[in-house]
């Protein structure tokens, strides 16, 4: 499967400063990492590989804490990064080792660009290489040691293929001219920051159909996501496992007063029912008596650039004909409709309204690639089919005033 590609296991300083010096020199190298977030309450990251076209390394960052000298090499301009995915790992490696990325190549972003039916990174491999991956290790805990050698078979498999599949794909995208499009998306991946866990106080509102639930209800939502974040960090557990979203909505929404009534929400014998009942309990009725103000949700912060303007009446005229634009360009190009625009951009612009390219790149979202393929074709939808009320009025004045001094100017004195 590697043939005669040597596998380098990193655990000690000196290995370390080795391996970076040998890497330094790579134009390209693959990267991936291997995390423990289904099986631990704060997530870390456990692997750390890295693969050139002449060796594959498996750095341990649970024995080799300081990794400052492999920061300097993500970091590195002149070197290509290769990853799947990229916004996971690029996230993980800022938050537990302040690591930032220069001059990265997402081949999940360039197979989405080459409208590929299938773009996981098994399916990659297998449509270019003819080899097949076994992901039964994707959900394994990588804090755990020793390392078997099946593990690391599995684990070095994910960066081996990566300069190689980089080289094919960004020949394919320089033949369609997409290079330049993907090496802004990528540009945007390097700026990725870990936003997971937090002091958000509205935390809890991100279960799926909070938003539906009356303010008392996400009152009892609340103290119960509060129990189960608890009781996850003593035990050390993702939140999922101690207690899924779903049945934390319907304890919400049905607020059961005795343990009978508590009992229908869970499978017949759940041991959740006699490992935490009284505390649910006491959970809901503690929600009930809050008077407390449902926090907002932390939103990021834009500028009035990102903003925009326009309001809502402009994005129903306009979306639906913004997305059969889309959906043309799609079927006429054989293109990703992510890579053409998404639904949120498309919205954005219905919502601005933009009447000319200035206004276009003040439109939140939109990148300069866009711009230069599409902009003309969607500025031609927009005023096509009027902007906002308040715009297609002014331009009717704006028309009409020019209009009368066009008249005016050639009337004989």
């Amino acid at each position: 499967m590697f043939g005669d590609t040597p596998l380098i296991i990193i655990e000690d300083r000196s290995s370390l400063l080795e391996a970076v010096e040998h890497l330094s020199k790579a134009p390209v190298l693959g990267v991936d990492t291997e995390s423990d977030s289904f099986h631990h309450y704060q997530e870390k990251v456990c692997l750390i590989q890295i693969s050139d076209t002449q060796r594959d390394y498996i750095v341990d960052p649970l024995k080799v804490p300081e990794l400052d000298e492999l920061g300097e090499l993500f970091g590195d301009p002149a070197i290509v990064k290769v990853l799947h995915g990229a916004d996971y790992d690029i996230v993980s490696l800022q938050r537990d080792f302040g690591h930032r990325f220069r001059n990265i190549f997402d081949t999940m972003l360039a197979a989405q660009f080459l409208a590929m039916p299938r773009i996981g990174l098994a399916d990659l491999i297998g449509h270019y290489f003819g080899h097949s991956i076994d992901k039964k290790y994707q959900r394994h805990d990588w804090a755990r040691r020793p390392l078997l050698d099946e593990h690391l078979h599995y684990a070095r498999g994910d960066t081996h293929w990566l300069p190689a599949l980089q080289e094919v794909l960004a020949m394919r995208l320089d033949a369609r001219g997409q290079m330049e499009a993907l090496r802004e998306e990528c540009e945007i991946l390097e700026q990725r920051e870990w936003t997971g866990r937090s002091a958000d106080p509205a935390a809890f509102l991100r279960v799926k159909g909070s938003k539906n639930l009356d303010k008392d209800q996400q009152r009892v939502l609340w103290a119960l996501w509060e129990l189960r974040d608890d009781e996850a960090r003593e035990r050390d557990r993702p939140a999922f496992k101690v207690m899924p979203d779903r049945v934390l909505l319907s304890l919400a929404k049905d607020q059961p007063q005795d343990m009978d009534a508590l009992a229908e929400h869970f499978k017949r014998g759940s041991s959740l029912v006699r490992r935490y009942g009284d505390r649910i309990l006491e959970a809901i009725s503690k929600g009930q008596q809050d008077d407390r103000p449902i926090p907002k949700r932390r939103r990021k912060r834009s500028s009035k650039r990102e903003r925009g303007s326009g309001g809502g009446a402009s994005i129903d005229r306009l979306l639906g004909p913004l997305k059969d634009w889309r959906n043309e360009v799609v079927d006429r190009d054989g293109l990703n409709p992510v890579v053409v625009a998404n639904n949120t951009l498309l919205k954005e612009i219905a919502r601005v309204a933009p009447e000319d390219l200035d206004a276009l790149r003040e439109v939140p979202g939109i990148r300069n690639w866009q711009i230069e393929s599409f902009g003309d074709d969607l500025l031609r939808v927009v005023r096509k089919h009027g902007g906002s009320p308040k715009k297609a009025s002014k331009r009717r004045r704006r028309r009409r005033g020019e209009g009368k001094k066009a008249e005016a100017s050639s009337s004989p004195s």
